[in-house]
């Protein structure tokens, strides 16, 4: 193992709940309707500018709507969002070993620099591929290939973890062994429509995995 992939909200960072909070707050405001979690994380795929663009009927408002949801992301981004000590250790155990790190997210690159920056993780990667970097988002592959490329690792080196049924599905058809992970408080799927190679609830599980396979390998 050379490499391991993240997805970032509900994988790494408990932003989830955050972003659904200032999703709820845009529509309200500049869409005036409700929507539920579920909406959203139907509607999840493109980057926030993609989502809330495609999903607006009252489009003229969309550039204040956008505008709107990265100041309510990045204003709240301190009280609703914590870091979890178990993923700081597992980023720093990766570290010590010589293992890259690197982020696939469907984010935009602007909501993804704002929590990288206030949970104090852009130092841990080595490579991050946003929503805005690829043209097609996940479940298709390429922003796994992209990451791949770019750090000049083989798939069969790497693994990929996430939490969506679209990262399983990504990571399946990029050819590296997947992970599922519902370790945080807020996940976007609980089943999947292809088996990831294990299912993790619990951070430490997954890091003593990886343990044995180092040591295995004699890393």
């Amino acid at each position: 193992m050379k490499a391991m992939l993240f997805d970032f909200d509900g994988t790494l960072a408990d932003t989830l709940p955050l972003s659904f909070n200032a999703f709820k707050s845009v529509f309200k405001q500049y869409d005036n309707r409700e929507v539920t979690n579920e909406e959203l994380v139907a509607m999840f795929g493109p980057t926030e500018e993609g989502i809330i663009y495609t999903n607006f009927a009252n489009k003229p408002f969309v550039p204040d709507a956008i505008q709107g949801y990265y100041s309510y992301y990045e204003k709240e981004h301190h009280t609703e969002c914590q870091c979890d000590q178990g993923i700081i250790d597992l980023l720093l155990f990766l570290k010590e070993h010589g293992v890259k790190i690197g982020v696939v997210t469907g984010k935009s690159r602007r909501s993804f620099d704002i929590s990288a920056a206030a949970l104090q993780l852009d130092s841990y990667f080595d490579v991050s591929i946003t929503g805005a970097d690829v043209v097609q988002p996940k479940p298709h592959p390429e922003g796994i290939h992209k990451a791949l490329h770019t750090l000049g690792i083989d798939s069969e080196n790497a693994i990929f973890v996430g939490d969506s049924n679209a990262d399983i599905l990504a990571g399946k058809a990029a050819g590296l062994r997947t992970y599922a992970v519902q370790w945080l408080s807020t996940c976007q799927s609980l089943t999947y429509n292809v088996e990831p190679d294990g299912l993790f609830t619990n951070v430490m599980h997954f890091r003593e995995l990886l343990e044995k396979e180092v040591v295995i390998h004699g890393h």
